[in-house]
């Protein structure tokens, strides 16, 4: 019985919260990083790759390890990400956002957070994204194929 108190108090909390508009929610994908080596990103777009980022999944309600890494390259798509061809062709056509909003997916209410992350560059430019979701499913629903793994 208390779980369910706490799935509909979850519920409610997220019903209330603001919705952004579109350009607040791009303008959190990437953040400066005035460190950055320009010369990782000079070479990286000399030799045609579009991005290259370390992605990684962590769980932090789970009690042992709950975190997931790979990489992605695109053109050339490779990595270790099990999907990269399909990931690269999302991102190619959101250009390069990582987090594309929801979609018509309808999910459960369960609070079982997840942290994605990923850092590296596309298109010559660094990322740096992070963003917690309330579940798996709503991280799919609104990521696609990018943090399928």
């Amino acid at each position: 019985m208390p779980h369910l108190v706490a799935t509909a108090l979850a519920g409610a909390a997220l019903a209330v919260l603001p919705v952004l508009p579109a350009h607040a929610e791009q303008a959190a994908d990437y953040t400066t990083d005035t460190t950055t080596d320009t010369t990782t990103d000079t070479t990286t777009a000399r030799r045609g790759v579009r991005g290259q980022l370390r992605l990684t999944l962590t769980y932090p309600g789970q009690s042992t390890s709950g975190t997931r890494t790979v990489t992605l390259r695109c053109d050339p798509n490779g990595g270790s990400h099990p999907r990269a061809a399909k990931a690269c062709a999302e991102l190619t056509r959101r250009s390069g956002r990582l987090d594309r909003g929801p979609d018509d997916a309808v999910c459960t209410m369960n609070y079982s957070p997840v942290i994605a992350s990923a850092k590296g560059t596309w298109d010559g430019r660094p990322v740096d994204f992070r963003k917690e979701y309330p579940n798996d499913c709503v991280l799919r629903s609104q990521t696609g194929s990018v943090f399928a793994f």
